[in-house]
This record gives structure tokens, C-alpha cells and sequence, in this order.
């Protein structure tokens, strides 16, 4: 049975219905979903703000690769276009952990090499996973220290709204 962490966001189209997509398609295999969040880009590049959420699903089926997989496979469903390095995007799904798993593989880092980093990822994870820790360099950290650690500006941007990711009807 593979656990995975999600990170999800959007700022191109209809973002909502992107991030919506992903928790239709994930059904009975999600376990637990954050609010969305209103968050600026990240990266440096002039866009509109991103909708983002937190995801935590499982399945036998997958393995880390099989999630990283499923994760591009959305995205392209969703005509996601790789022009500028943290540009705008239709949809964006990282795996930010599975399993615990530690890889340096280029194809898969995980856990995701700039995780600890992003506020618009601690944030919604914390709210669906008090205990959850991210291996950063070797060592697991409580994601509320990586959280308490980052410029307390970067976390204040990161704002809840009161979209909800139900699956629809």
C-alpha cells in the first residue's frame, strides 16, 4: 500500500475545477484533502495568484513512480504547458512524499527537493496532518517547525478560502 502527499495548484482556466479534477479522479483512494488556498506565484515569474491544496491518498496499486505518473497524466488531461520554469499552469501535481521513501533519482527526488521551502505546500498539509514530517536532509522535521522556520510574510500569503475539493456529483 502506497501513501502519498500531494501538492496541487492552478492559475490558468477554470483553477477550482483543475484542482476539483484531481480529487474526482483520486475517488475512494483519497484519504484526506486541505481547503483551498489562495497563495502568490513562487518562482519570480509575473502571474496571477494560484489556488493550491494538499491531498493525501493511497493505493495499492501505485508505487512512487506510478504516483509521479498519475500526477502527469492529470496534467496533461488538463493541456498543462512546460514553457517558463514556475510560470503560469493549467494544473500542477507534485509528489511531495511517498512512503517516506528518501530518492536523489532525477526523475523522482523525494521527498520533493524544495517542499520544505513552500509555505503554499506546509500550510494545507498541516492542516490535514498535525504529525506529518518531511525528511530534509537526512533527518525528518515536523512540518510545523519547517512551517515555523520560513519567512512568517511567505506563510501570511498563503490565505484559506472557503472553497471546499468535494468530488462531484
Amino acid at each position: 500500500m502506497s501513501r502519498v502527499v500531494l501538492s496541487i495548484g492552478s492559475n490558468l482556466g477554470d483553477p477550482l475545477a483543475n484542482l476539483r479534477s484531481v480529487v474526482d479522479t483520486l475517488g475512494e483512494r483519497l484519504i484526506a484533502a486541505s481547503a483551498v488556498y489562495v497563495t502568490p506565484p513562487w518562482g519570480g515569474v509575473e502571474q496571477q495568484d494560484f489556488l493550491n491544496a494538499t491531498l493525501i491518498a493511497q493505493d495499492p496499486a501505485l508505487d512512487c513512480r506510478g504516483w509521479l505518473r498519475f500526477g502527469q497524466d492529470l496534467e496533461r488531461q488538463a493541456d498543462r504547458v512546460r514553457d517558463v520554469r514556475w510560470g503560469p499552469r493549467s494544473l500542477d501535481v507534485d509528489v511531495v512524499d511517498c512512503d517516506g521513501i528518501v530518492s536523489a533519482d532525477p526523475e523522482l527526488t523525494l521527498p520533493h527537493p524544495r517542499a520544505h521551502l513552500r509555505a503554499f505546500v506546509l500550510v494545507p498539509w498541516l492542516e490535514i496532518d498535525p504529525d506529518a514530517a518531511l525528511t530534509v536532509d537526512g533527518t525528518p522535521v515536523p512540518v510545523r517547525d519547517l512551517l515555523a522556520a520560513l519567512d512568517p510574510a511567505d506563510v501570511a500569503g498563503v490565505r484559506r478560502t472557503d472553497a471546499e475539493l468535494v468530488a462531484s456529483s
